[in-house]
């Protein structure tokens, strides 16, 4: 079945979008197994983690391995300090360098997608670093082709739909989690605030922004039935100007809350201007002014170590990992070991607080999984059953359109948006 599956998932990656960034996983896989561990502060982290460059591949210098070591790199397809995906990885690889023994950490910012991270990742591997993590969906054309000229070599792409099996795998985490109980927090602060409109910034029009999206509505609408969810669609993962327009677009067009799907805090900024709410998402820090209510956050560094040390002792088999929260590597800001409440949740209703906290330790306990998020019944937004009571998605559903020729259904594929989105789906 693995086999077969993975047959699939590789002709898949022909029809794939070349697009950056985040992506899911086509076929259920154990998460990496990794200790809980908290969100680093930031100012723990060492300022780089690059070694010395003498080596130059399409315009991008190329760090030197350390003899004796083991070597691993990491391609962002942003700045490191971006405040959000780039630099929830990058905290993500200085944790495996504080936590794993006899290693030598390096990475490269703002790389491409197409033949300059190709190019990138070849002269990586030729370099001799023996574990290289690939950040964007776009970089899984580029990885799987150089996987196959280096064997030896160990690839983790994140977060795409193919693996060969052998040195080239896929790694998602089920964010929706974390977005579904914001959505239950931005429903109940909207409706609080009397005002149920809220507001998306989505990257491109593929199955994960579409699944998170679904996610943030599905918790809405537990808080607020009456609330509704306006989309606006980035092109972009990393766009500062960009993001702030579509937030004050999304503002100005009546959204009391709005979340992003991308790597910057700009919603939140915006928010603080337009005096209304934002959610951030992907790092702890983002998550910094009062107007944000909460974000989504990543916690890489577990789930890296657990995979640097199987790669290690040659246990690590690639495929296609799919970590839920049990794994300590999704958080909720403010509703965390440690953290306080943001002045938008704290005032809100007692009871919505205790829903939301009862469900988050249900995840950490493993008890409530992405699949009870997506469980019926669930209607899509022009009044289709997309879900009957009791029916939940499998994975494959969550990660895949009807043409990327896997063997989801056109009913349950992540082709559609949940009811309360007023959007309509680009063609």
């Amino acid at each position: 079945m693995r086999k077969n599956f993975a047959r699939l998932a590789m002709f898949a990656m022909a029809l794939m979008l070349v697009l950056s960034a985040c992506g899911g996983a086509p076929a259920e896989a154990p998460a990496a197994e990794a200790p809980a561990a908290e969100a680093p502060a930031a100012t723990e982290a060492p300022a780089a983690t690059e070694a010395p460059v003498v080596e130059d591949a399409g315009g991008f210098q190329i760090p030197e391995t350390v003899e004796g070591k083991f070597n691993i790199a990491m391609v962002l397809i942003g700045p490191h300090d971006d405040g959000g995906w780039s630099q929830a990885h990058y905290e993500g690889l200085v944790y495996i360098e504080e936590n794993v023994e006899n290693v030598h950490t390096a990475y490269i910012e703002n790389v491409p997608e197409g033949a300059d991270s190709e190019q990138v990742f070849r002269s990586l591997s030729r370099k001799g670093f023996d574990l290289i993590f690939g950040t964007s969906f776009g970089f899984g054309d580029p990885m799987a082709a150089v996987a196959e000229e280096f064997p030896d070599v160990m690839y983790i792409h994140l977060t795409g739909i193919a693996s060969n099996g052998t040195n080239f795998g896929n790694l998602m985490g089920a964010m929706e989690n974390m977005k579904y109980l914001a959505g239950m927090l931005a429903g109940a602060r909207a409706k609080q605030d009397g005002n149920p409109k809220l507001g998306y910034m989505a990257t491109f029009p593929i199955p994960e922004e579409i699944r998170l999206g679904n996610a943030i509505a599905l918790g809405m609408k537990k808080t607020c039935p009456e609330c509704t969810l306006d989309v606006r669609w980035l092109n972009t993962w990393h766009d500062p100007i960009i993001e702030k327009e579509a937030a004050a677009s999304l503002f100005d067009a009546g959204a009391q809350v709005v979340f992003t799907g991308a790597d910057t805090p700009a919603v939140a900024d915006v928010a603080q201007e337009k005096g209304k709410w934002g959610v951030t998402y992907d790092w702890y820090g983002s998550c910094k002014v009062d107007a944000c209510l909460t974000a989504p956050y990543w916690v890489w560094g577990p789930v890296y170590s657990g995979i640097a040390e199987k790669v290690i002792a040659g246990t690590y088999e690639p495929g296609w990992d799919y970590f839920d929260a049990e794994t300590g590597a999704l958080g909720l800001y403010g509703f965390m070991e440690g953290q306080e409440m943001q002045p938008g949740v704290k005032d809100l209703d007692p009871e919505v607080i205790a829903m939301v906290e009862e469900i988050l330790a249900q995840m950490i306990a493993g008890e409530f999984t992405r699949f009870d998020v997506f469980t019926g019944p669930i209607n899509d937004n022009k009044g289709n059953v997309v879900l009957p009571e009791g029916q939940s998605l499998e994975q494959v559903d969550l990660d895949a359109f009807p043409e990327y020729g896997l063997p989801c259904t056109v009913d349950v594929c992540m082709k559609w948006w949940a009811e309360g989105i007023t959007a309509e789906l680009p063609q």
